[in-house]
């Protein structure tokens, strides 16, 4: 783990930007399309890490995305060329744009001055999204990228930001991913060699230590 200070030299409010992906009703609520990884969510506290850490960049001034995985009802443009999206396809609940499916879920929140970002095709919340071109314009330098899942999307968000030149922090208590054991091993063996790992509490800390500068306007 980095030093408070280390930590702190990366979450400056005013350069940081917070991700959160797939913290969807149709992913991670009570009716989602894939209970286990729904239930692991929760029963993890990494669904109430991101809210936490949510409301924590609300009041710092940090900006917050949310990256939302949605489908035409008609599928059209949407992937057909992997497994995934196949098994995607068939599942009772379906991630169709407009519904309550693609809604932020409880108990993270929505504020006004966050962006929802909809992707209609791919595995990736950056790579094909407006969230680079947004990142830019914001002067993001650090990204935080937490939700599900630990398996897919958040791998690719970390990898995507780090080839764009983005520095990542990945809160390892407020991403999660199926079975329960893999995340520590994606988060040791992959995530760690290219972003920084800290806890939900540190991040917090860093956005509320005395002397942080606030994002304005």
């Amino acid at each position: 783990m980095p030093s408070h200070d280390q930590l702190g030299d990366l979450l400056d409010p005013t350069s940081t930007v917070l991700l959160t992906v797939e913290c969807q009703q149709g992913v991670v609520g009570p009716d989602a399309a894939l209970p286990e990884l729904a239930r692991e969510a929760r029963a993890s506290g990494a669904l109430t890490n991101v809210a936490r850490l949510v409301a924590g960049a609300h009041v710092r001034g940090v900006q917050v995305i949310h990256a939302v995985a949605e489908r035409r009802p008609d599928g059209r443009g949407a992937n057909r060329n992997a497994r995934l999206f196949r098994a995607a396809g068939r599942l009772p609940v379906q991630q169709l744009s407009g519904t309550a499916a693609v809604r932020v879920a409880p108990p993270v929140e929505v504020f006004e001055e966050d962006f929802v970002v909809r992707r209609l095709h791919g595995l990736s919340p950056i790579q094909g999204t407006d969230v680079d071109a947004l990142l830019r314009n914001l002067g993001c330098r650090t990204l935080v990228v937490t939700g599900v899942s630990a398996n897919v999307a958040v791998p690719n968000a970390v990898f995507d930001a780090v080839n764009r030149g983005y520095t990542v922090v990945v809160p390892a208590d407020a991403i999660a991913g199926v079975p329960s054991e893999y995340t520590p091993a994606m988060i040791r063996h992959t995530l760690a060699l290219v972003a920084t790992v800290a806890t939900t509490d540190e991040v917090l800390a860093c956005f509320e230590r005395p002397g942080a500068r606030v994002r304005r306007g």
